[in-house]
C-alpha cells in the first residue's frame, strides 16, 4: 500500500461542490467523479477562510479505472485555481507562486497520468495528489476546479483538502497599493482614437468610492490640455471625497458585472501649484463593491491630444485615514475594439499591403496614404534590433543557411541536421516530425525567419523572395503552421521584417515587408498591453520587438502608442525578473543568462531613455552574480532548464565585453572561496597539482511546471565532475523523458518515500565554522506543511569531499523513510562495496561515498542505472546530446525511523580526506547545529 497523506493541522475542507459536463459525486463521501469530457467535465470546490500570504498545499487522492488509456499523459487532468476575496469576488492576479497562468482558469497546475505516478500506484490504481501554492494577500477563499483533460475514462478525486504551511517570503506578491497622490504613466495616443484601460481594484472593505483615476491629456508639445474632456462632467471641488463638500458625480452607464460605474469630474479652481489635486485633470471614480471589482475605462481623448498621463489613487488626501485599496494586477491598455487585429482583418484573407490599406481607411486617411509609412533602406538600417543582438551575444554564430553544390539552400536550425530548403517552400514543412525532441525547436526556428537575415548577407534577392512567399502563405488567421504564432517565433520574426527593409534592393518588396511589420506590431501590442505572458522572458521579448517596430516606423500613427506600451511593459517586467535583492523568479541559471542577454541588448537600444537606466543597472548586477557562479571549467551549475550546446564562459565574456573570462580571473589562493546568495550557495578551490574543485547548490523557488531541484547540488574535485545534474530543456525533451527530468528523481535531493516534492523554496538558516570546514543549513518548504525539512552541507575548505545531511520532522511523529539521491557522471565506474560504501572511479581518480544516520537508521543503499519501465519510476539517466538520455548511475540511500530522522551521505577523494571529514561530523557543535534547529 502507498503511505497515507502526511498529516498536519489545520486542514480546510470544501464547503461547496458544483458539477458540470457529466461530473458528479463519487460513491463515497468526499469523493468526486470526473468523466472523460475534455475541459467540460469538472467539479468546482469552494474553500473559505484561508490564511493569506502563506504556502498552502492541496492534498487529495487520485484514482482511475483499469480501462484508462491516457496513463502516459503529462496533462491527464487539470487543477484550476480561482482565488476569492472575503466577499467571494474573484481576483485577477497576474502571478501566483507555484502556479501557471491559463485561459480556462486564472491559474492552474497539471496532474500527470497513472503511468507517471510513484511506484506502487499501478497496483492499487490510486496515487496522492499534492500541489503547493502561495495564497495571495487579498485572498480569503478559493474556487478549485478539477477538469478532465487527456483521460479516456472516468477518474475520481477523493478527500480534497487544503493545509496551510509556512509564511511566504517577503515580496512573493507585488503589491500595488494606492495612496492619495497618483503616480501617472504616460501613454501615447493615436490621433482620433479612443483608449481602453481594463483592470481590477481590491479594497479591504466594499466602497462605492474606493479609488479614482486621474487623467491629463497633453498636446504634441507636452502642454496640458485643460479639462473638461469629451464625455466628462465638470464638477467643482475635486479635493473632497464623493458625498462630501460640493462634489457631485456624473455616471456613465449603469455599470455591469465585472465593470465599475464611472463618475467623472474635474479639479477645483485653486491657484496653480496650490494643491496636489490641481494637476490631476479629470477623475474617474472606481468603486469596489464587491471588494474585487473589475473596471473598464473607455477614454475618448479631446482634439489635439497626443498623450495621456494616467494615474490611480485614493479619494482620501494626505493626512486622512487611508483604507487599503490596491490594483490587483497591472492594468491592460488597448486601442478601441475596432482596432483590434481580429476586427481589422475580419473574415478576409488580407495580404500585407491590403492590411495597410485597410488600416489607413479605418484611420480615416485618404486612399494611398499608407505609402508614407513605408521605410526606405536608410531608415530601416538605422533601427536597432535587440533580439538579433541578443542572439549574437548568446553566441549563435553557426551559419543557419548554407549553399549546396546544386545551388540550392540547406538550413541548419536548432542543432538539427542540414535540411534542403525546397525551391518553393509551403512553410508547412516539418522534416523532423518523427523526432519530437527536435521537431518543435526546429519549427520555431524555421517560422521565426531569423535565418533570412543570414541569407540576406549573401543572397539578398533570395531572402526577399522567401520573405514574400512566407507572407503569401500566412494570411492572418490562417497560418501555414500554427507554431508561427508561438511567442518563441513571433517577436523574432517581427524584427526580421525591419532587418530586410534595410536591404538596398528591398524597394519592390517594401509594401509587403512594411505590411507584415505593422501586422506583427498589432499582435505584439495586444500581447504586451494585456500582459499575456506575465512575468516571463517571452513577455520581455514581445515588448522589445514592439519597441523596435515603434522606433523603426516613426510615420505610422500607432508608433507613439506602441512605444509607450513597450516601455511600460519593460519598466514593469524587468524588476520582476531581475530583482534588486537577487531573488529571481527563474531558478535556471541559463534562463537567467538569457534574461541578462536581452537586458544587455535592450540597454544598448534604450540608452538613457527610461527605462534604460533601470534595465542597465539590473542587468549589470545579475551579470556579475552569474559570472561569480561559473566553475573553474567555465560552466554554470546546470540547475533547472539547461540550454544545450552553450559555452557559458564565452557567453558571459561577450556580455562583459571581453574574451577568455576564465583566464582573466586572478589565481585563487589555496583555500576555498564561497558565495552565498538568496537562492544558492557555491564554493571553489584551486591548488597546483591537484586540479580545481567546485561545489554548488540551489534552493531557489520551484513550481509544478519546473524542476523539482530545491537543495540539489553538484560537486567536482581534481578537475573531475563527480556529482552531476540530469539536465534537460523544454526546447528539446518531451513526453516521459521530460516528466523524468522535471521530477525529483532526476536531481540530487532527498524525497519522502512515495511522494514527489511540491512547489516551494529554501531559506539559508545559518552557517557554522568548524575546524577546516564550514557547515550551512537550508530549510525548505518543498515537502509540504506536514513535515519540516532541513538540509545541511558540510564543506571542507579544500573541497576534498563533502557531507550532505537531511533532517525530517513530521508534524505528528510516526514512521518515516526518506531517500537521498546522488547522480554520478555517465563516465564514472561504480562499485558497491558492502551495505555501506560505494567506490566511484574516473580517469584514475576515485571518490568514496558512505551513507550514514544520525537519528534513525540507514535502511538501504542501491544504484540505479537506466531504469525505464514506466515514466513514474524512470531513473538513472542524464542528458547527453540534446534530446538523448544517457544511462548513468544514480546512488540511492534510505534513512528510516520514527519522529525526527536525520542522515546523509559522506563523500571524499581519498582516505585521509574521508577521515578528516568523519572527525568533523563527529564534533558536538555540529550535532547541536544539525539536531537543535
Amino acid at each position: 500500500m502507498l503511505p497515507a497523506l502526511l498529516p498536519s493541522a489545520p486542514a480546510f475542507l470544501p464547503v461547496q461542490a458544483r458539477y458540470a459536463g457529466g461530473a458528479g459525486p463519487g460513491a463515497r463521501e468526499g469523493e468526486h467523479t470526473i468523466t472523460a469530457n475534455n475541459r467540460w467535465s469538472r467539479v468546482q470546490l469552494t474553500f473559505r477562510h484561508l490564511p493569506a500570504e502563506v504556502w498552502c498545499c492541496l492534498e487529495a487522492r487520485l484514482a482511475w479505472t483499469a480501462e484508462e488509456e491516457g496513463g502516459q499523459a503529462l496533462d491527464f487532468a487539470l487543477a484550476g485555481f480561482d482565488f476569492l476575496a472575503a466577499d467571494g469576488s474573484s481576483l485577477d492576479l497576474d502571478h501566483v507562486p507555484g502556479l501557471a497562468r491559463t485561459l480556462l482558469d486564472p491559474h492552474s497546475a497539471w496532474i500527470a497520468g497513472p503511468a507517471c505516478q510513484p511506484a506502487g500506484s499501478e497496483l492499487v490504481r490510486s496515487a496522492p495528489v499534492r500541489l503547493a501554492f502561495g495564497v495571495p494577500p487579498q485572498a480569503r477563499g478559493l474556487a478549485l476546479t478539477f477538469r478532465s483533460w487527456r483521460n479516456t475514462d472516468s477518474f475520481t478525486i477523493a478527500e480534497p483538502r487544503l493545509r496551510p504551511g509556512t509564511p511566504l517570503a517577503a515580496g512573493a506578491f507585488r503589491r500595488r497599493r494606492l495612496g492619495p497622490s497618483p503616480e501617472p504613466l504616460r501613454h501615447g495616443l493615436v490621433p482620433g482614437l479612443g483608449l481602453v484601460v481594463r483592470g481590477q481594484i481590491h479594497a479591504a472593505r466594499p466602497d462605492e468610492h474606493a479609488a479614482r483615476v486621474s487623467l491629463v491629456y497633453r498636446d504634441r508639445d507636452g502642454a496640458e490640455i485643460p479639462p473638461p474632456y469629451p464625455g466628462t462632467v465638470a464638477v467643482p471641488g475635486l479635493g473632497a471625497k464623493p458625498g462630501q463638500g460640493e462634489l457631485g458625480r456624473g455616471e456613465l452607464g449603469q455599470g455591469e458585472p465585472g465593470r465599475g460605474e464611472r463618475g467623472r469630474g474635474e479639479p477645483g479652481s485653486g491657484e496653480p501649484g496650490s494643491g496636489a489635486n490641481r494637476s490631476l485633470g479629470a477623475a474617474i471614480n472606481l468603486p469596489a463593491r464587491p471588494q474585487a471589482r473589475r473596471f473598464t475605462l473607455d477614454l475618448q481623448p479631446p482634439p489635439g491630444a497626443t498623450s495621456l498621463d494616467l494615474g490611480f489613487c485614493t479619494w482620501e488626501e494626505e493626512g486622512e485615514s487611508l483604507a487599503t485599496v490596491e490594483l490587483v494586477g497591472p492594468p491592460e491598455v488597448a486601442l478601441e475594439d475596432r482596432f483590434r487585429l481580429e476586427s481589422l482583418c475580419g473574415d478576409d484573407l488580407l495580404d500585407a499591403p491590403g492590411f495597410l490599406a485597410r488600416l489607413s481607411a479605418r484611420l480615416g486617411q485618404d486612399p494611398g496614404a499608407e505609402a508614407a509609412w513605408i521605410l526606405g533602406p536608410g531608415e530601416a538600417g538605422a533601427a536597432a534590433l535587440p533580439l538579433a543582438r541578443a542572439r549574437s551575444l548568446r553566441g549563435e554564430a553557426e551559419r543557419p543557411v548554407a549553399l549546396r553544390p546544386d545551388g540550392g539552400l540547406a538550413l541548419r536550425l536548432a542543432g538539427c541536421p542540414d535540411w534542403a530548403l525546397p525551391e518553393a517552400p509551403s512553410f508547412r514543412e516539418d522534416p523532423f516530425r518523427a523526432a519530437p525532441s527536435r521537431a518543435i525547436s526546429w519549427r520555431l526556428a524555421y517560422q521565426s525567419l531569423t535565418w533570412l537575415l543570414a541569407l540576406a548577407e549573401t543572397a539578398p534577392a533570395r531572402a526577399l523572395a522567401l520573405a514574400q512567399a512566407w507572407s503569401r502563405a500566412n494570411p492572418w488567421g490562417q497560418p501555414a503552421d500554427p507554431l508561427s504564432l508561438h511567442p518563441g517565433a513571433l517577436p523574432a520574426r517581427a524584427e526580421v521584417w525591419i532587418g530586410l527593409l534595410a536591404l538596398p534592393g528591398a524597394g519592390a518588396a517594401a509594401p509587403v515587408l512594411t505590411g507584415e511589420a505593422v501586422r506583427h506590431g498589432f499582435a505584439l501590442a495586444e500581447i504586451v498591453g494585456q500582459n499575456t505572458f506575465g512575468q516571463s522572458l517571452h513577455q520581455l521579448q514581445a515588448a522589445a520587438a514592439l519597441l523596435t517596430l515603434a522606433r523603426a516606423l516613426p510615420r505610422l500613427p500607432l508608433s507613439a502608442h506602441w512605444n509607450g506600451l513597450a516601455r511600460d511593459s519593460l519598466r514593469d517586467g524587468v524588476p520582476a525578473l531581475l530583482p534588486e535583492d537577487g531573488r529571481f523568479a527563474e531558478s535556471s541559471l541559463h534562463r537567467r543568462l538569457d534574461l541578462v542577454t536581452l537586458g544587455r541588448a535592450l540597454r544598448d537600444a534604450l540608452g538613457e531613455a527610461a527605462p534604460g537606466p533601470l534595465v542597465a543597472a539590473r542587468t549589470e548586477a545579475a551579470l556579475s552574480e552569474l559570472a561569480n557562479l561559473l566553475d573553474p571549467g567555465g560552466r554554470l551549475p546546470p540547475f533547472g532548464e539547461v540550454l544545450p550546446g552553450t559555452d557559458d564562459a564565452g557567453w558571459i565574456a561577450r556580455l562583459r565585453g571581453g574574451a577568455g573570462l576564465v583566464a582573466q580571473r586572478p589565481a585563487l589562493a589555496a583555500s576555498a572561496s564561497s558565495t552565498l546568495g538568496p537562492g544558492g550557495l557555491s564554493a571553489r578551490h584551486e591548488t597546483a597539482g591537484r586540479g580545481w574543485a567546485h561545489f554548488a547548490c540551489t534552493f531557489a523557488e520551484t513550481s509544478p511546471q519546473g524542476h523539482a531541484d530545491c537543495t540539489s547540488y553538484v560537486y567536482a574535485a581534481g578537475a573531475t565532475r563527480w556529482i552531476v545534474e540530469a539536465g534537460g530543456s523544454e526546447q528539446v525533451e518531451t513526453g516521459a523523458a521530460r516528466h523524468y527530468l522535471l521530477s525529483a528523481r532526476a536531481h540530487n535531493v532527498a524525497v519522502i518515500e512515495g511522494y514527489e516534492p511540491v512547489a516551494g523554496g529554501g531559506l539559508h538558516r545559518g552557517s557554522l565554522a568548524l575546524p577546516g570546514a564550514m557547515a550551512h543549513a537550508i530549510e525548505t518548504t518543498v515537502h509540504g506543511p506536514g513535515c519540516r525539512h532541513l538540509r545541511f552541507f558540510v564543506l571542507p575548505h579544500d573541497l576534498s569531499g563533502l557531507a550532505v545531511i537531511d533532517r525530517f520532522t513530521p508534524a505528528e511523529g510516526g514512521p518515516l523513510t526518506f531517500w537521498g539521491l546522488a547522480h554520478l557522471a555517465p563516465e564514472t565506474l561504480v562499485a558497491v562495496e558492502g551495505a555501506r560504501r560505494v567506490q566511484a572511479r574516473q580517469g584514475g581518480r576515485r571518490l568514496g561515498l558512505v551513507p550514514f544516520a544520525i537519528a534513525g537508521r540507514v535502511a538501504g543503499l542501491e544504484t540505479v542505472i537506466g531504469r525505464s519501465d514506466r515514466p513514474g519510476t524512470m531513473q538513472g539517466f542524464v542528458v547527453g546530446r540534446p534530446g538523448l538520455l544517457d544511462p548513468a548511475c544514480t546512488l540511492r540511500y534510505a534513512v528510516s525511523g520514527r519522529g525526527t530522522i536525520c542522515g546523509g551521505l559522506l563523500m571524499a577523494v581519498d582516505g585521509p580526506a574521508e577521515d578528516s571529514l568523519a572527525r568533523v561530523l563527529a564534533r558536538e557543535e555540529l550535532g547541536r547545529f544539525v539536531m537543535g534547529g
